[in-house]
């Protein structure tokens, strides 16, 4: 079994040394495959993907993934989880979201955790983050396009690793996840809130 790299290897170093492309095709395939057969299921799903190689374990539990000298287009990110059966809140469900900043890197090694975090999902099911747009970055020869990361789990339901996608992105033809069929209900559109800042909602769907 292929382990995934510690915390102080650089997102630079791990793709020179083409770790990246193998591990992420080994953990599409059960991944998207496990998506592929939800599909059967109904509207309320939310499609796999890849977990990638930057992920720590970990990070401090806020709603606010802007400060420790982060700069950026503020965003911000919510939405509910809710079981497949889609209306069943998934009570005290962990949402856990890591990016990279708006030049591509990720912050793989300081106890900042800059633009990673957790949090629990209110009574009505609903979380919200604060954070930026996030960059892009070479994966080979080709720009990965700007995705946030998630990993979500809730009691008796399945774990979902999976990837938001922003509507209009230039790359997301050329990347093998982000232009899967799996993923379109995962590819939204930025919209300003009341208060002019820009949003995106992002309901999670957990099988049970």
């Amino acid at each position: 079994m292929q382990q995934r790299p510690t915390a102080d290897i650089s997102r630079r170093t791990f793709l020179k040394q083409g770790v990246w492309t193998i591990a992420a095709v080994s953990l599409s395939i059960g991944t998207l495959g496990s998506a592929a057969d939800g599909e059967t299921a109904g509207d309320c799903v939310t499609t796999g993907d890849i977990l990638g190689p930057f992920y720590r374990r970990n990070a401090p539990f806020r709603n606010d993934l802007t400060g420790n000298g982060v700069r950026g287009r503020k965003l911000v990110v919510k939405g509910r989880v809710i079981g497949n059966d889609c209306k069943t809140v998934v009570k005290d469900a962990l949402v856990d979201v890591w990016q990279c900043d708006g030049n591509g890197e990720y912050d793989n090694r300081s106890n900042d955790f800059r633009l990673r975090g957790r949090q629990r999902v209110d009574d009505g099911g609903g979380y919200a983050f604060t954070t930026i747009m996030p960059g892009r970055y070479l994966n080979g020869r080709q720009f990965r396009p700007a995705h946030i990361h998630f990993r979500v789990t809730g009691a008796g339901h399945r774990e979902l690793i999976s990837q938001l996608y922003f509507a209009g992105d230039p790359h997301i033809d050329d990347d093998p996840w982000a232009s899967s069929k799996h993923a379109t209900h995962r590819v939204l559109a930025v919209k300003a809130n009341d208060d002019g800042i820009d949003s995106i909602v992002f309901d999670i769907y957990l099988e049970a």
